[in-house]
């Protein structure tokens, strides 16, 4: 049975006191879904303090850091230094680094290997814009992207990635694809891991859906039978819709 996941993505918001207390109110919140694993993936800034006050049940993640160890690479933030403060989990490929920091597949592609051959464990993310959605070639594309970012891994290292599919026009737009949608492209993605890789490897593999994923629609979303769960944004920040979205399965 697939692990089930909710990641939150708090991107660049909040104050450290306030990072504190929205951590600390879901983390303490009762009733919990003890068999879906919560995450967090919050500014580097307030990464130190979260991790001294982990409460085990969520873990803590990093949003960004680059990919080498140490060297003159002003305001960047590397894999090591992440480690050395006990972070495990790293996003990496994410549509808004993607697209409004220029990151394209080199980059991504050495973020991933540099994360894994840290022993980091990597949300890899992976999705297209409305226009490519609009020619018809989304699969294609999607598939693409992973040809090019982690499937040069072996087998056991690609047992360290979790995939988030974040449609990019359903980011931040209200928008969200239906669960029709989002299922048709889980599933694809699924096929693209059995034919490089093995079935096995598919069937255990999580694929989370991302894109304007909510306290509203999270149910409908998790009982797809290829998504296992959800990459959130937005409503990451509300203790009670975040909670919500945790017990949906």
């Amino acid at each position: 049975m697939r692990r089930k996941i909710v990641a939150g993505n708090w991107k660049m918001n909040l104050t450290k006191s306030e990072a504190l207390s929205l951590y600390n109110n879901i983390s303490s919140a009762e009733n919990l879904a003890a068999d879906v694993e919560k995450m967090i993936f919050a500014p580097l800034l307030f990464l130190d303090a979260l991790k001294q006050n982990e409460s085990g049940l969520i873990k803590i993640g990093a949003q960004n850091f680059y990919s080498e160890a140490a060297g003159a690479f002003t305001g960047e933030v590397s894999f090591s230094q992440l480690k050395d403060l006990g972070i495990r989990y790293v996003l990496v490929g994410h549509s808004e680094r993607r697209v409004i920091f220029k990151e394209e597949d080199e980059l991504v592609k050495a973020k991933v290997n540099a994360a894994i051959n840290a022993g980091l464990k990597v949300i890899f993310c992976c999705g297209e814009s409305l226009e490519i959605r609009e020619t018809g070639t989304h699969i294609s594309f999607v598939v693409n992207q992973l040809k090019n970012n982690v499937f040069q891994l072996p087998e056991e290292a690609f047992g360290q990635i979790v995939i988030a599919y974040e449609p990019i026009w359903a980011i931040g737009t209200g928008k969200t694809a239906t669960p029709e949608q989002a299922e048709e492209m889980h599933e694809q993605i699924r096929l693209a891991v059995a034919q490089h890789y093995s079935n096995y490897l598919a069937e255990q593999t999580p694929i989370l859906y991302g894109g304007s994923c909510n306290a509203g629609n999270a149910k409908e979303l998790f009982a797809k039978p290829n998504i296992d769960g959800g990459l959130i944004g937005g409503a990451s920040l509300k203790t009670a819709d975040f909670i919500q979205i945790i017990n949906s399965f």
